[in-house]
């Protein structure tokens, strides 16, 4: 009998520290959420070199969102008739870590607008979900009021989750196109990935529902995935084009998530010059 008693005594032990365990895991990731999705100091929020470094003309300018924050970021004059790009990077680093992506840009001609969320590079305020929406609107703003580019001579573009900040401007505003580059789904599509063994639905305090936004977007649509992709799976890109209310096209392209752009080479140039001359330079 005592050791019957012993062994449900030891059962019961285990059974509550796997679970005091398994709970302090869950508290962990819930409240851990910022730092797994946010990334402004990987490598730096310091601004490292800036475009005419690489011979491209540039404004500074300093745009202020609806409630207060101050947005840093750059002006890229282009040809006329060409429109223009508003560019929203991914979530890590900043403005000056995407000096390839501008060169591309502006060889296509288009003027660019690129910014920097708040709590990323020198931009102020404190990084959320709602905050970069606000950020996206404010630099839309800039573009339309200060700049007078017209709406349909606009094409946002967003890369990782700078996709889902582009594609929810897109499903409110009314840009000429939309490029979804390297985008995931959802970010609980994607931590549900990541972390199988979590109730990931219940517990993320984040939506970034680019899927979603995609439906509401009424503009043409390209998305761009790499079945190379070690970070955001391809199948996220292909959802992604069948969400899209369309017009609509796929561009696949190789290489990993951070320089796919840049592996695919003129592939990838061609690819972004053939979509903008049907639906932005008609």
């Amino acid at each position: 009998m005592g050791r019957n008693r012993k062994m449900w005594t030891g059962f019961w032990t285990l059974i509550l520290t796997v679970g005091g365990c398994y709970a302090a895991i869950v508290l962990v990731f819930y409240w851990a959420q910022p730092r797994l999705l946010y990334y402004p100091e990987l490598p730096g929020r310091a601004i490292d070199s800036r475009p005419d470094s690489i011979g491209l003309p540039y404004e500074e300018v300093a745009i202020q969102t609806e409630d207060g924050v101050r947005l840093a970021g750059w002006f890229l004059p282009g040809r006329q008739g060409r429109g223009a790009l508003l560019f929203f990077h991914g979530n890590a680093g900043n403005i000056s870590h995407r000096l390839d992506s501008l060169r591309i840009f502006h060889q296509l001609g288009l003027s660019v607008l690129i910014v920097d969320y708040r709590g990323y590079g020198q931009s102020t305020g404190t990084i959320s979900e709602q905050g970069l929406y606000r950020d996206a609107e404010a630099a839309w703003r800039y573009l339309t009021e200060n700049r007078r580019f017209a709406s349909r001579d606009i094409v946002v573009f967003g890369r990782s989750l700078g996709a889902a900040v582009a594609a929810g401007l897109a499903a409110r505003q009314a840009p000429g196109a939309l490029i979804v580059e390297s985008g995931f789904t959802s970010v609980p599509d994607l931590a549900t990935e990541l972390y199988p063994f979590l109730p990931v639905r219940w517990l993320c305090r984040f939506r970034y529902d680019t899927r979603e936004f995609l439906r509401d977007a009424r503009c043409p649509v390209l998305v761009v995935h790499s079945r190379d992709d070690e970070i955001i799976p391809w199948r996220h890109g292909h959802r992604l084009y069948e969400a899209a209310a369309g017009p609509k096209q796929f561009l696949e392209i190789r290489g990993g998530h951070n320089e796919g752009f840049l592996v695919s080479g003129t592939h990838y140039t061609t690819g972004l010059e053939g979509f903008l001359s049907m639906y932005l330079w008609q």
